[in-house]
């Protein structure tokens, strides 16, 4: 079944960012990035200009989804958390949902108790907004991007 692409309006993506910026002040991280199944970066927070976020987005994804076929190997549904440790820099890998993953970075200036503590808190609160966000309807029906483009451009030009 192919899933419909997730559509996020101002005020959801509002909540994301306003979401990200709390957890990287309380887990006093580097930058923290929200990642769908498809490897596209939905939003990023905190420094991140020298990263290269769509990519990093891209290999997030993979990672998942390779970490997903190798928790079926072995009898579970999903490994929920990943963590990369380097010499100075750490990944910190949470499954939001089925279809997005939260990336906090951080370095030795706090401790992974912490990012891991309040990543799972901050997961929990984006997994409510994007379901809030999938759930978005109008008027009884479930919104039809498509119908409602073709509306507007009819309004535009006439039809």
């Amino acid at each position: 079944m192919t899933k419909k692409p997730l559509v996020l309006t101002e005020e959801a993506m509002a909540k994301i960012n306003r979401n990200l910026i709390s957890l990287l002040k309380q887990c006093d991280a580097k930058c923290a990035i929200l990642v769908d199944q498809d490897g596209k970066c939905v939003a990023k927070k905190g420094f991140t200009k020298t990263i290269d976020t769509d990519a990093l987005s891209a290999l997030i994804a993979g990672a998942f989804s390779s970490t997903r076929a190798m928790a079926k190997l072995v009898g579970e549904k999903d490994f929920s958390v990943l963590f990369h440790q380097g010499d100075k820099d750490h990944i910190h890998n949470v499954l939001v949902d089925d279809d997005t993953i939260l990336t906090v970075i951080f370095d030795d200036r706090t401790t992974i108790g912490m990012v891991r503590l309040y990543s799972k808190e901050g997961a929990q609160k984006l997994k409510d907004i994007l379901s809030q966000a999938r759930q978005i309807k109008k008027k009884g029906k479930e919104m039809d991007i498509t119908k409602e483009a073709s509306d507007r451009l009819d309004d535009l030009f006439g039809a």
